[in-house]
C-alpha cells in the first residue's frame, strides 16, 4: 500500500494538560482563527481567516497555470505549504491536542505536516475536475467535523476537571484532523493523489 503525500504528525499528549489555558483556549485561539480558519468545515473552510482566503484564492490561480504549464508556481505553493503548517498547529492546538500556544509564522509545535511534491508535469485531468472530485470528502467532513467538535468539548470538560484528554476520543479527533488536512492539501492543489476515504 501506498503512502500518501501528505503526513501529519502529532506528539501524543494524553495527561498533564493545563487547566486554565484549555479553559481559555477559545479565547486564546482566536488570533489563529483570525489568519488561519477555525476548526469547522464549511461551505467556506480554508477561506475562513486571512491567509486560508489568500491561499484559496491563489488556488484559482494555480489552477490555471497547472491546466497550461503543468506546473505551479514556486510562490504559491510555498505560500500554500506556509499556510497549511500554520493551519495545523491551530488545529493541534483548538483540538486540544497540544498545550504550547502556536507561533505567529512557522516555528517548532509538536504538530506538523509534511507535504511531498508531486511529479512534473502534473496531472492536468484531475486538477481541472478537482472540486468535483473532492465533493464526496467535503460532505463527510462537514459530519465527521461535527462530531469531532462534540468529542472536542467532551475532552475540554474531562481536561478541566482532570488534566486528561480522553484515551477513547483521543484517535478520533487526530483522524478528523489529519483527514481535514489532506483534503486541504488536495483543494490547494498541492498533490494529485485523491485522498483517501480513512480514519486511520
Amino acid at each position: 500500500m501506498m503512502t500518501y503525500p501528505v503526513s501529519v504528525t502529532v506528539e501524543p499528549r494524553l495527561t498533564g494538560h493545563n487547566k486554565l489555558t484549555t479553559a481559555l483556549r477559545p479565547v486564546l485561539a482566536i488570533p489563529h482563527a483570525l489568519l488561519v480558519g477555525p476548526v469547522y468545515w464549511s461551505s467556506r473552510t480554508g477561506g475562513a481567516g486571512l491567509l486560508g482566503a489568500a491561499a484559496y484564492l491563489m488556488a484559482i490561480v494555480s489552477w490555471f497555470t497547472l491546466l497550461i504549464t503543468g506546473e505551479h508556481i514556486r510562490g504559491i505553493r510555498e505560500f500554500s505549504l506556509y499556510y497549511l503548517r500554520w493551519h495545523t498547529r491551530n488545529l493541534a492546538y483548538m483540538g486540544l491536542f497540544a498545550d504550547a500556544y502556536p507561533s505567529f509564522g512557522d516555528g517548532a509545535y509538536p504538530a506538523t505536516i509534511d507535504v511531498i511534491s508531486p511529479s512534473v508535469p502534473r496531472d492536468r485531468t484531475s486538477i481541472a475536475i478537482r472540486l468535483l472530485l473532492a465533493i464526496p470528502h467535503v460532505i463527510l467532513l462537514v459530519f465527521l467535523t461535527f462530531g469531532w467538535i462534540l468529542t472536542t468539548l467532551v475532552a475540554w470538560f474531562a481536561i478541566l476537571f482532570t488534566g486528561a484528554y480522553p484515551p477513547s476520543l483521543y484517535p478520533f479527533g487526530l483522524a478528523v484532523m489529519r483527514w481535514t488536512l489532506r483534503v486541504e492539501a488536495y483543494l490547494l492543489l498541492l498533490v494529485d493523489e485523491y485522498p483517501p476515504f480513512t480514519l486511520e
